[in-house]
């Protein structure tokens, strides 16, 4: 038997353990008690006490206190002395609970960043399958290199230009190698994170350049790239210190809003898209793309089961890539706990995939009606368009805009690929058009559906802020997404399209058409991707020998097998 102090009771009253517990489960009870352990007796605890408890599982981050004043009336003269313990004990448990937010946290940014670093394999996939199979093991060893050079060389620049502090609206001027690092607002984690998005930035530009081109120019092109380029666009638009920042702490905001590219429609898709462009244009097209009428043939790849399986790893990690690039998940919004960040990212986690599949399904339709067939890798391509264009608005637009974001995403591919053919300009795998073009077109889209209260839960409240054009929100953020768009093509443009230039004059670029015509993996890598037989073995069906021609051939030698 223990005694309990009834509430308006100013003497115990002996209870036993049962009774104890049908007052602490009773509605309307008091739930917490203060034991008195000299007197084997429980007090219940003032109200305002139990709501200072109670804010632990509200926030986490919250101040607990609970004073001596406070607790006086029912405590006496060991009000004190029990205000220093609870205190202590809430502080306690306040702090344990920081940990445990930090440490979710963490945990989901690593995730996510594991997810966005999976895609390297759905680039390489998605590579091999486009090209034909005399050039496999050369994209597949340049997707390995973008990830290798570009880890080191974001690792001693790369980071530093982009959210090195202190620095300016243009460049980050700290953290070199990651010095004097973590800072008091970025970890470990986070550089993992951002260097999955460089890295993939390049992944983008060796699609555009494959079949044609030397081996040091990508490891030239895939460093500069991660290391400089793209680190200096992820600093004007997701620094606090960016010029076009909607982050930006100390000045104005650019239209009084910033540019909206949540997960990098234009800073990593437009970067990668705009750079392949150029390499591609000053290498120009791939030996028998076009005859000499200007008329585009096809020069397919090797495996559409490659490239579909390429594009669901893409698809996979586009759920690190999108709903990652909050940062944090334990975040509580005003509207109440259960619209928190966390209902935030499954929102943009079900925007990304109606922008993808509406995408898909539109390519796949108007591909029938443009060419009478229905082509399993122009799905694909026009999956990872809908995907490219969501995500610059992915998490502050509503499901059924995403599916309009897909649909448009899909014709401005199929637009980009047909003007492509008129100006004889070839890219393997689609993906200037693909990432510069549906890129270009999501900032667009986000300038025209965000939403205001999304824009608020996640860059901070700011009343009058201007949104979507189509949602009542007016043309500033339209003119912030132009701005984006100009100054991202202006960049990328005198950058990557100078490098490749030199490049070209120093005949580091493109490899000879002898190679080309032979394909880089006999010629530069000493072997096939595919092997059907013993290298000791004779085989017929592949022994070439040169005869003389019976009737004039273009090339003046006719192969027969031996």
């Amino acid at each position: 038997m223990v005694s309990v102090w009834p509430p308006g009771s100013s003497s115990p009253v002996p209870v036993g353990c049962g009774e104890i517990v049908g007052l602490i489960e009773s509605p309307g009870s008091f739930l917490s008690f203060i034991i008195n352990r000299e007197e084997n007796t429980f007090r219940p605890l003032p109200h305002i006490c139990f709501r200072f408890l109670s804010l632990i599982s509200l926030n986490m981050s919250g101040v607990l206190s609970c004073s001596a004043t406070d607790l006086a009336v029912l405590l006496g003269p060991n009000a004190t002395a029990a205000a220093d313990y609870i205190c202590g004990q809430l502080g306690t448990v306040n702090n344990k609970f920081t940990d445990v937010a930090f440490a979710v946290d963490n945990t989901y940014l690593l995730f996510s960043a594991y997810l966005v670093f999976s895609m390297q394999l759905g680039f390489a996939m998605l590579c091999a399958g486009s090209v034909r199979a005399k050039n496999t093991m050369n994209i597949m060893l340049t997707n390995v290199l973008d990830a290798a050079a570009g880890g080191l060389f974001y690792y001693l620049f790369g980071y530093a230009f982009a959210f090195g502090t202190p620095s300016n609206g243009f460049i980050g001027k700290q953290n070199f190698g990651l010095k004097d690092f973590p800072t008091a607002t970025n970890d470990y984690s986070f550089f993992l994170y951002q260097w999955s998005f460089a890295i993939a930035a390049a992944g983008i530009t060796s699609g555009s350049i494959a079949e044609r081109t030397q081996f040091v120019a990508y490891l030239i092109y895939s460093s500069f790239l991660t290391g400089f380029v793209y680190p200096v666009v992820s600093h004007w638009f997701w620094s606090p210190d960016g010029w076009a920042s909607p982050f930006r702490t100390d000045g104005d905001l650019l239209f009084s809003t910033g540019a909206i590219d949540f997960a990098g429609s234009g800073v990593v898709h437009m970067v990668g898209g705009i750079a392949g462009l150029w390499g591609a244009l000053i290498e120009g097209p791939r030996l028998g793309r076009f005859d000499s009428g200007g008329r585009a043939i096809a020069l397919r790849g090797h495996s559409a089961s490659l490239v579909v399986l390429g594009t669901f790893l893409l698809w996979f990690g586009w759920y690190g890539f999108n709903p990652g690039s909050f940062n944090k998940i334990l975040v509580t919004y005003e509207s109440g706990s259960m619209n928190g960040q966390w209902s935030a990212i499954g929102r943009t986690a079900v925007t990304t995939t109606l922008a993808g599949c509406t995408a898909a399904l539109t390519t796949l339709f108007g591909k029938r009606l443009l060419s009478g067939h229905w082509n399993v890798t122009d799905v694909c391509n026009g999956l990872l368009g809908g995907f490219a264009a969501i995500t610059g608005g992915c998490s502050v637009v509503e499901p059924w805009a995403a599916i309009i974001c897909g649909f448009i995403a899909a014709l401005v591919l199929l637009g980009c690929n047909k003007f492509a053919e008129k100006l004889r300009y070839d890219d393997p795998l689609e993906a200037a058009q693909l990432h510069g073009g549906c890129g270009a077109w999501g900032l667009i889209f986000t300038a025209l559906f965000a939403k205001e209260n999304y824009l608020n839960q996640i860059y901070g409240v700011k009343p009058g802020r201007p949104h979507g054009l189509f949602m009542g929100g007016g043309g500033k953020l339209l003119g912030a997404q132009l701005i984006q768009i100009v100054v991202i093509i202006g960049w990328v443009s005198v950058t990557m399209g100078t490098l490749f230039f030199i490049l070209k004059k120093m005949k580091l670029l493109r490899i000879s058409a002898e190679d080309e015509m032979a394909g880089m993996d006999m010629t530069r890598h000493g072997g096939f991707a595919y092997m059907y037989f013993d290298d000791n073995e004779c085989h017929k069906a592949i022994q070439l020998r040169k005869v003389q021609p019976r009737s004039p051939s273009p090339s003046g030698v006719t192969t027969t097998p031996v």
